[in-house]
């Protein structure tokens, strides 16, 4: 970890810290059913054979948790709402409570309106889960816009595409590979469409979250530039360009469903105008050319028959899953994308950037959140217009396929008593967050 002082980001800078609804509400018998409590009522699909029925209870304990936001000194929450939630009698009702006692507290409310927790029932395979959503996101805007202004459409529709209708190692536990590819236009086209909605309420401040990290082929090798050229369209430009730019890359608008025309059509709603890009940032990919055999990649297994493979990356220390500490990667990403996207590319917020460690004396967080900070006022000097940072996360939380064994909190969470404790990482960031308020003197 470096020793020197942090240098000081840009006056207005948004700080903040993100949860999903479905990883900390808990209260599963006040909502309905998502594709989540099917997936996790499956023998064998989380590995600790946990559920999100309880998580860290934030349902209840709210005030709580609202209290170590106050505590922390950050300027935003970045929350999920439960379409599910939203969808059963009263469910509303908690998001009214939690967004006054967040601006009680004098933290900004910044909701995410889709964070995987699919309502039972709904496909994103079907053009028409596209509609609802926007329905639901006009009734969640209606209820909170007087309050909220920064909004969040999806989180991560990639990892959503890949993993839960792909690979099946998330739910809905499809294993699709490359027929998945509707479930990824249809989240898109829903996207598009919920910022019109969001417009239609009033809000002026709109923006998604999409997962992005540099990927590096294996060698200079021409088979493992080309796996790695593959790979970077499939989870990058598959998922911002349609977004910024308004086309798929090249060949992949033609998989999509529908005839041409309506793609085309389709693309003029992805590609809404957006207030500002959401990044969630946690490390590189290393790829090289196909090597005809599954391999184990952060807790995911790809199997054999894709046209790449993923490779470990040497010489990094490792998070507690398994992934690798390269903060200079946050810089490369984005200079990379201002350098490609130009002035197509929007601000810039970070709205997940973190890792998973043990323990309450988090060194190794420290360090990593330490790092990935600097690498940002980076890319800052470089002159990417970036104006927030969220750590992921709060609290130790339901990581999904992986249960509760994974701690990505700045708050540790004992998952038989529900108490919370402070880690170092939290008050390392709270005194961060008081020296960049603090007003230099000369």
């Amino acid at each position: 970890m470096a020793t020197d002082a942090m240098p000081r980001f840009p006056d207005g800078f948004l700080w903040g810290v993100s949860t999903s609804a479905h990883q900390i509400e808990g209260a599963a018998g006040l909502r309905g059913p998502s594709v989540w409590d099917a997936f996790t009522a499956e023998p064998g699909r989380v590995k600790d054979g946990s559920t999100a029925a309880v998580a860290c209870d934030h349902y209840h304990r709210y005030r709580e948790d609202v209290a170590l936001l106050a505590g922390l000194g950050v300027d935003a929450y970045r929350f999920s709402v439960s379409w599910p939630r939203v969808d059963s009698p009263g469910g509303l009702d908690f998001y009214d409570r939690l967004v006054d006692a967040l601006c009680a507290a004098g933290v900004r409310p910044v909701p995410t309106l889709f964070h995987w927790d699919l309502p039972a029932g709904l496909d994103w395979l079907e053009r028409d889960t596209a509609s609802r959503f926007a329905e639901y996101v006009s009734v969640v805007a209606d209820r909170l816009g007087d309050r909220v202004g920064k909004w969040i459409t999806l989180n991560e529709p990639a990892e959503h595409t890949l993993l839960g209708h792909a690979l099946g190692t998330h739910a809905p536990g499809r294993t699709l590979l490359f027929d998945a590819l509707p479930a990824a236009h249809h989240q898109l086209l829903a996207h598009g469409l919920a910022v019109r909605a969001l417009r239609a309420s009033g809000a002026a401040d709109v923006g998604i979250a999409n997962s992005h990290g540099p990927t590096w082929p294996a060698s200079d090798d021409p088979a493992d530039r080309e796996a790695a050229d593959f790979y970077d369209l499939l989870l990058n430009r598959m998922f911002a360009d349609p977004l910024l730019t308004g086309r798929y890359p090249e060949g992949v608008g033609d998989l999509m469903p529908g005839s041409a025309e309506r793609v085309e059509a389709d693309l003029e709603v992805i590609s809404e105008p957006l207030d500002w890009y959401g990044v969630n940032y946690y490390a590189p990919t290393r790829v090289g050319a196909p090597q005809g055999a599954e391999i184990e990649s952060g807790g995911v297994t790809l199997p054999a028959g894709l046209p790449f493979s993923v490779r470990q990356i040497e010489g990094r220390p490792l998070t507690d899953f398994g992934w690798p500490v390269v903060p200079e990667g946050l810089t490369e990403l984005l200079t990379g994308f201002r350098d490609r996207y130009g002035d197509r590319l929007p601000p810039v917020v970070i709205t997940e950037n973190g890792c998973s460690y043990e323990g309450l004396d988090d060194r190794d967080r420290i360090a990593y959140l330490d790092g990935h900070v600097r690498a940002l006022h980076r890319a800052i000097e470089a002159g990417v217009d970036v104006r927030g940072y969220f750590v992921w996360s709060l609290l130790d939380n339901f990581e999904w396929a992986e249960g509760y064994a994974r701690r990505f909190g700045l708050v540790h969470v004992d998952f038989t008593t529900l108490a919370r404790t402070p880690k170092e990482s939290y008050g390392w960031f709270r005194d961060l967050l008081a020296g960049q308020r603090r007003v230099p003197v000369g």
